[in-house]
């Protein structure tokens, strides 16, 4: 045990400051490159400046991109939130043997290459894919339909991509609820919309929000997934800064766009723990009144 705090401090610095050195301080000089303003005006010397994102976002183009990344990022987070429910309260209630393997399976997906994932989806999604000729057998389409190169193509990938992390995290929160909460719930008359409105999401919104936060990050800076299946006609911010980069040698609008990713990722972990916790001091309020 350490005999004060100062000592704890002094041992952990050396880590600290490595840390520090190694991945804090060339993330900031990536992000500083978007507001400094020899950089954007090509003017020696220095002062720091707004124009870079002012220029980004003043092209309709950068809006539309901007936009459809919020959009299917948001998107993925609910689907897998619903289907995440569903699959973590079907597995819980499995027994322990079957649970271990069923969860094995769900994280089997996470240790196969996103690379050989994504080209499996050209295959399927194809114009002579499964889906197609699916499609044509049940007479849906007389033609084949074109899902590929499309945001409903990187929507798919996305879901199927980040999934696995929402389940296990409501798996976890799911084993850590007490066991009589939902018969306590159905007993007292709750049915079962009311049972996981009012008993299972408060319950588990520890679980949801860490399994939220890493499907919307995940899916706001994953780059394999759409620019396979979205290609050059669907891009996101991802595949925009890596055309900043590696075509117009664009630095400042990649630093622009890197800022970006990493403020809204860490808005979506502080609005989804703020959801959480109004909800949780709601329902205390509503407890103490009665």
């Amino acid at each position: 045990m350490f005999q004060n705090r100062a000592e704890a401090l002094a041992l952990a610095l050396p880590a600290a400051i490595f840390a520090a050195a190694v991945f804090l301080v060339p993330v900031l000089i990536l992000l500083s490159e978007g507001f400094r303003s020899a950089a954007v005006d090509g003017a020696a010397g220095g002062g720091w400046t707004l124009s870079a994102f002012t220029e980004f976002f003043s092209s309709s183009l950068n809006r539309t991109v901007f936009l459809r990344t919020l959009r299917l990022g948001a998107i993925v987070t609910v689907v897998s939130a619903v289907i995440g429910y569903a699959a973590a309260f079907a597995i819980v209630s499995l027994k322990p043997s079957t649970k271990g393997k069923i969860t094995g399976l769900v994280v089997l997906p996470l240790m196969i290459s996103p690379v050989a994932r994504t080209y499996a989806w050209i295959v399927i999604l194809g114009r002579t894919g499964i889906v197609n000729q699916a499609f044509q057998a049940l007479g849906i389409s007389e033609a084949p339909l074109r899902i590929l190169f499309s945001e409903t193509a990187i929507f798919i990938g996305l879901l199927q991509l980040f999934l696995p992390l929402m389940i296990i995290s409501l798996i976890s929160a799911l084993e850590n609820m007490p066991k009589d909460a939902i018969a306590a719930a159905r007993v007292l008359g709750a049915n079962w919309f009311q049972v996981f409105w009012k008993v299972i999401l408060p319950l588990t919104r520890e679980g949801l929000v860490i399994g939220g936060t890493l499907v919307f990050t995940g899916s706001l800076t994953a780059y394999i997934t759409p620019a396979i299946l979205g290609g050059s006609k669907v891009l996101m911010l991802e595949t925009l800064m890596y055309q900043q980069v590696s075509v117009s040698n664009n630095f400042v609008s990649a630093s622009v766009i890197a800022f970006i990713l990493i403020v809204m990722s860490f808005a979506a972990n502080i609005l989804l723990k703020r959801v959480a916790t109004a909800r949780n001091r709601v329902r205390t309020e509503a407890r103490g009144t009665q």
